[in-house]
């Protein structure tokens, strides 16, 4: 067998793995280990050699995953994780959701709104959609059932507001995507505020036609708000804003790296936290051992992602795929299309970081070879990611909505709340791949 019929052989066995529910970082290491021992033990006009295979094979699973760990800017993922766990056991999370309620509850469909501008609040301090959809379930789906909301209104709007922790920065999903595609993080981070702030409108938009034209859905609560407590309720904000802006505003101005950004960010976090007496040693402890745990699972994913971008560079499988395109002479329009499709389908069925690592080692050159910016398809991928969070059979954030909500809910109904976002994901995603600039805008004033 040739490099790229094993490589080829080797990811079907990857996708079937992934299917079958194996876990993503053995999925990966299997069958970069099983490829890269039989391209050296059946090398095209040699007979089989167990001895010129195992070394090589042994070499890649000693080396590939120091090299990756030991990489500076994955110090960023723990940092930034464990600043969102600290933040939401000090309750940050409910100071955000209870402004945007106080002043947009009196709207129709004001609570879905609150909901979604609580989730974007939220994503500006996790890099976790599935922490974000997690945390404000909690809070915002009891809320709007108990106002008499329609369950697929509330559970939809939750479900795709979580969205949001994979586009608004500090993301992991553009940490993994900048190390992996060797980009600046911090560009990247930059480089998803507008898209970020775009799908937010868009989903505050579809909010307002839904209760518009389905008043039932959404009914009016009979409360009304003094003006000094919605202004107390956004004084209640001014951590998070703080932390924010320190973030990425340090890492705009050039004050500091995306990981020292972390490092600061999740000091900023906990003194913020213990200063105004909203955590405690337990508290602390808590958000400690989930960001140890959530961190493990990260870096075992993306160590398997390292010894599979190796392999699939030993076959040449990614060189054969762009001398193909370029010989083909397919328009980037056809390319851009066929890459979108691959996502979305992939985001059906597996996991984001799964997608990301088994993807990026065939499509990165690819869209070199176009001349694209990788700044701005990173963008892309992360939108498309953050699409399949939500799309049917294996919606993730519908999955995470579903074990919060109650009983009665059931999952159809949240997936059916879901699909009149969706019309608003194509038109978002539409407009990021048609107007470049809308990512590289604020990235190319650095």
């Amino acid at each position: 067998m040739s490099p790229i019929d094993v490589g080829v052989s080797t990811l079907v066995l990857t996708v079937v793995l992934l299917l079958i529910r194996t876990p993503i970082a053995a999925a990966l290491g299997v069958s970069a280990t099983l490829g890269t021992f039989v391209v050296f033990a059946w090398r095209p006009g040699t007979e089989f050699s167990w001895d010129a295979a195992v070394r090589p094979t042994m070499s890649l699973l000693a080396n590939a995953p120091f090299s990756f760990i030991t990489n500076f800017s994955l110090a960023t993922v723990p940092l930034f994780i464990l600043m969102g766990h600290l933040a939401h056991e000090a309750g940050f999370t409910r100071n955000i959701y209870e402004a945007a309620r106080l002043w947009l509850g009196r709207l129709r469909g004001g609570l879905a709104m609150a909901s979604v501008v609580g989730c974007g609040g939220f994503s500006a301090i996790t890099g976790s959609s599935v922490a974000c959809a997690a945390a404000m379930g909690r809070i915002a789906v009891p809320e709007m059932l108990k106002f008499g909301y329609a369950p697929a209104l509330a559970t939809g709007a939750v479900a795709i507001g979580g969205t949001l922790g994979s586009l608004i920065p500090p993301s992991v999903l553009f940490i993994l995507y900048g190390v992996f595609a060797e980009q600046s993080i911090g560009r990247l981070f930059i480089a998803a505020v507008i898209p970020g702030l775009i799908s937010l409108l868009a989903y505050l938009v579809v909010i307002y036609v839904w209760a518009t034209l389905r008043k039932a859905d959404a009914p009016s609560p009979n409360v009304s708000f003094s003006w000094p407590e919605k202004w107390q309720a956004v004084k209640a904000c001014w951590g998070i804003v703080f932390i924010f802006v320190s973030i990425i505003g340090g890492i705009y101005g050039g004050l500091f790296t995306p990981t020292e950004a972390a490092g600061v960010g999740a000091t900023l976090t906990l003194l913020l936290g213990v200063v105004t007496r909203r955590l405690n040693v337990p508290a602390i402890v808590s958000a400690l051992k989930e960001s140890v745990f959530q961190s493990s699972m990260i870096f075992l994913i993306a160590v398997g992602g390292k010894l599979y971008v190796s392999f699939i560079a030993l076959t040449g499988i990614s060189a054969s795929f762009v001398e193909w395109l370029t010989h083909g002479d397919y328009s980037l329009a056809l390319v851009m299309l066929f890459i979108i499709a691959l996502y979305l389908v992939l985001g059906m069925f597996l996991d984001s970081i799964g997608i990301i690592l088994l993807t990026l080692p065939i499509v990165l050159p690819v869209v070199e070879a176009y001349n694209l910016s990788l700044i701005w398809f990173g963008v892309v991928v992360i939108k498309l990611l953050e699409i399949g969070l939500v799309t049917p059979p294996i919606g993730l954030n519908a999955f995470v909505i579903k074990s919060i909500a109650p009983k009665t809910v059931q999952l159809e109904t949240i997936f059916r709340g879901i699909s009149f976002f969706l019309i608003a994901e194509v038109f978002v995603l539409a407009a990021i791949v048609l107007f470049p600039g809308l990512s590289l805008w604020l990235p190319s004033a650095m």
